[in-house]
């Protein structure tokens, strides 16, 4: 359908007017003979007056018409019908309106053209209903801004997917005409929100008057139906918005500033818990390697050395005398002070300055008070992996360092050998040792029990500690293997 045409006197006619906009009836043009001179605007064909079934005025091309566009896209009778709102409801907003406007240049066709008298503004108004991509609509609407005419988007369908791509609205049927049901919005203090329905005739006043502008919004748009990319609002909620940005991020540099104070003071805290710590460890180890000189000074002479030979022969000694040169570069010997309760029931391994450089082994329920002060800032090795993890599970549950424990295992035995690394095998009870047996006549006793030396004594008969600890002979450093007892003092 085409709704305009050229006649060769009048000038252009529109069917929709009750006088063509030329001061003629629509009897002048329709089924008269001869037929009215009128012609396609477009192509210059011949055109003639028809009506549609409902009653609708249009003119169509006549027979063998040219390859125009006007007969090859045709126009609907919805779009048409849109089109009549848009510029009666323009008129009554105060603008000057005129249907289907070129460009000077052909570029563009403007649905409905509204501008003032004066001709300081231009506004296209375009319906849209039939399908439209949102690249398609986007460059329609950059070809009209390219010569300085604002445009708007109107369709009336349930949800067209360009709905804020462009500015634009929808529409719907409400009493006494259109009205505007999506693509206005305001400004709540914190979100954007739904404005209520406006008539198109209030809609378009506000637009022609500068009371609505198209905005992206930069909060959140609580939309019920989607996320608009364009809306229409009024400058007031653009400010709102303004103000409400600047006031957010106050309050998050604010947020900031209270949160790196609080950092601060939690870092000055820690420093100073450091410290504290540092001062503790250094204390206790100053006492440890005081207790480790007093337990060498009393260990001179040949009882020493078999006792240092018996403490080189505890399993995992030897090994963890050669971790600690391989991966640390330190000489270490074990520590004659190993029964002190300071170890947590682990054998220490000084250096060469006779301060201490780890622990062998200690058990995780015996490390607390002064053993908890030393042991927190040292390395403490462990046989196999199962022992380490077994440590770090059970002081998981007891009051652990700031920082965590310095824990290692010691390799296995293959870990150097080519293929795959043997599984470690789960620390046994030492052997009762039946070779070298003590010979001494009056042998001096010692058993190891629970990670604590004591004396011990010569027995007539197996006592239940014999039969599960082993006691050693303090004078020539064997193993004696017969029944012995504990010392009362």
């Amino acid at each position: 359908m085409a709704f305009r045409a050229v006649h060769a006197e009048w000038g252009t006619v529109f069917s929709h007017l009750p006088d063509l906009g030329c001061g003629r009836a629509w009897e002048a043009v329709w089924k008269v003979r001869p037929p009215a001179a009128i012609a396609c605007p477009e192509c210059g064909h011949s055109m003639y007056a028809k009506t549609s079934e409902r009653g609708l005025r249009f003119f169509a091309h006549a027979p063998h018409a040219p390859d125009c566009e006007i007969a090859r896209q045709g126009e609907s009778e919805a779009h048409h019908l849109l089109k009549l709102e848009l510029v009666s409801a323009a008129r009554q907003a105060g603008a000057h309106a005129e249907l289907e406007v070129r460009a000077p240049d052909g570029s563009w066709r403007a649905d409905v053209l509204a501008s003032d008298p004066a001709g300081t503004w231009r506004i296209a108004l375009e319906a849209q209903l039939s399908p439209i991509t949102v690249a398609e609509i986007t460059e329609r609407t950059q070809r009209m801004d390219a010569h300085n005419v604002s445009c708007c988007w109107f369709s009336d369908r349930a949800r067209p997917p360009w709905l804020g791509a462009v500015p634009s609205v929808r529409l719907v049927s409400a009493e006494g005409g259109l009205a505007v049901a999506e693509g206005l919005v305001k400004f709540t203090g914190r979100s954007w929100e739904p404005g209520p329905q406006v008539p198109l005739v209030e809609f378009l006043h506000w637009l022609f008057t500068c009371r609505v502008f198209p905005h992206t919004p930069r909060v959140r748009l609580r939309y019920p139906q989607r996320q608009l990319t364009e809306v229409w609002t009024a400058l007031q909620y653009i400010r709102d918005e303004e103000v409400y940005l600047w006031q957010e991020e106050e309050r998050q540099r604010q947020a900031a500033e209270e949160r790196e104070r609080l950092q601060e003071r939690a870092r000055y805290r820690r420093a100073d818990i450091d410290r504290k710590n540092a001062a503790s460890r250094r204390a206790a180890l100053e006492r440890a390697t005081a207790c480790e000189a007093e337990a060498r000074r009393a260990h001179l002479g040949p009882a020493g050395a078999q006792w240092y030979d018996a403490l080189m022969r505890r399993p995992g000694v030897g090994q963890a005398v050669g971790h600690l040169a391989r991966e640390h570069h330190i000489t270490v010997t074990p520590g004659l002070s190993t029964g002190d309760p300071r170890w947590g029931g682990g054998t220490p391994l000084i250096g060469p300055d006779g301060t201490p450089a780890a622990v062998l082994s200690p058990v995780a329920r015996l490390i607390r008070g002064e053993a908890f002060r030393l042991l927190a800032g040292m390395l403490l090795l462990f046989e196999t992996s199962t022992e380490q993890q077994g440590f770090d599970r059970n002081t998981r549950r007891r009051k652990a360092p700031i920082g965590g424990w310095r824990t290692e295992h010691l390799p296995s035995a293959s870990a150097g050998s080519a293929g795959p690394a043997a599984v470690p095998a789960p620390r046994r009870a030492r052997p009762r040792q039946t070779g070298g047996s003590c010979t001494c006549t009056k042998p001096e006793l010692t058993v190891v029990i629970m990670g604590q030396p004591h004396p011990a004594e010569p027995a007539e008969r197996t006592t239940p500690a014999s039969a599960v600890y082993a006691a050693s002979c303090r004078t020539c450093g064997g193993p004696y293997d017969k029944p012995w007892r504990r010392c009362t003092t």
